[in-house]
């Protein structure tokens, strides 16, 4: 089989989407060749039957001619190799863009999209695609008559316990943008509400960088809430870091802490639970993964006293307690989540698709 991929970004590095490599090359392990167009590339790491076209935005181009780029891309491997299906990972606008051309070629279209913005071109790239693929049925914010829902792919291998246990005093981590849709304010109240109830020390690390200058303001809103309640010897705030390095920060933590509101995969948390270490979150689509442990993990969304209450209980745990939660879901991580698994529920569904 030889698949059209299209992809936002294809960078090792890239600390948001770095994990597509991954994917790239797990989906090359099944098949023949993997022709990549992607809106953005860096470092790239891809098997020898793998080839990547990137349409210029990490170079500058404007929208008119990354169109033409993209044109340019898809006349030539249709030109030049036979396409047995095509998987668009988070960009439905490429979708649009092809879904003519690869109509007329007859080649099915499969597009992931798992983010709780409903756009026009979303709804387009619905229309034209024969599989709508996401993490979780709440991630997805269309209709469901094409979804399949088929797990995170989370590199079970990378993000894997090492023995090691949580640092001392106890890091109460959160890994992600600096956005609004992620809620910080409310872990902010409720390190500060903890900070009134718990005698012992612990610190709040905030891990990632915002997406664009339009979330600048917010970043500055976070830091005058730190200081408005004299928290700055608890929480501190860190740049990205690449997904390589992000295992480690999972360890050193005694929980991660997620706010984002249902409507959203943040696989962050599937990561760290590979890792093996418990999680808070606020969004109901990790009730399955959480298991019997999701009454106690979940939390309302934006409640930071309900936050607190649950951050008091799991740094009250005793460490054999904390562990077995940890044990208990990554193996669900590797039951419902794993790359492998996603992998082999891709090429079952393109195998479908191409009849």
């Amino acid at each position: 089989m030889k698949l059209l991929l299209f992809n936002l970004a294809t960078d090792v590095d890239d600390p948001i989407l770095g994990f597509t490599t991954r994917w790239i090359q797990a989906l090359a392990k099944r098949v023949e060749f993997i022709h990549v167009i992607t809106m953005r590339a860096g470092r790239v790491e891809v098997p020898e039957n793998v080839r990547v076209y990137s349409v210029g935005k990490e170079k500058g181009y404007s929208e008119p001619r990354r169109a033409v780029e993209f044109y340019r891309y898809l006349f030539h491997i249709l030109r030049e190799d036979r396409i047995d299906a095509c998987f668009s990972h988070m960009i439905p606008i490429f979708t649009v863009l092809a879904a003519p051309v690869l109509k007329v070629k007859r080649i099915p279209i499969m597009t992931w999209y798992a983010h709780p913005s409903l756009t026009w071109i979303l709804k387009l790239a619905h229309h034209f695609s024969d599989r709508m693929v996401a993490s979780v049925a709440t991630a997805y914010p269309y209709r469901k008559d094409k979804l399949v829902v088929v797990g995170q792919g989370i590199d079970t291998d990378l993000f894997c316990p090492d023995g090691s246990l949580p640092e001392q005093p106890p890091m109460i981590l959160c890994v992600g943008r600096l956005s609004p849709v992620k809620d910080h304010p409310t872990l902010i109240r409720a390190a500060a509400l903890l900070r009134e109830r718990w005698q012992n020390p612990f610190r709040v690390v905030i891990l990632g960088g915002p997406a664009g200058p339009k979330d600048e303001p917010y970043v500055r809103s976070l830091h005058r809430l730190v200081e408005e309640l004299n928290l700055q010897d608890i929480v501190s705030f860190h740049p990205p870091v690449p997904q390589s390095a992000l295992p480690n920060w999972y360890r050193r933590c005694t929980v991660l802490v997620n706010m984002t509101p249902t409507g959203s995969g943040d696989k962050v948390v599937w990561e760290a639970m590979a890792c093996g270490r418990p999680c808070l979150a606020a969004n109901e689509g990790f009730r399955e993964t959480m298991g019997e442990y999701s009454g106690v993990l979940l939390f309302p969304y934006g409640n930071s006293e309900s936050l607190a209450e649950r951050l008091l209980w799991l740094l009250c745990l005793s460490p054999d307690e904390a562990q077995r939660i940890g044990a208990y879901l990554r193996e669900r991580v590797l039951a419902f989540h794993s790359l492998e698994q996603l992998a082999t529920k891709l090429m079952v569904l393109f195998r479908c698709l191409r009849g």
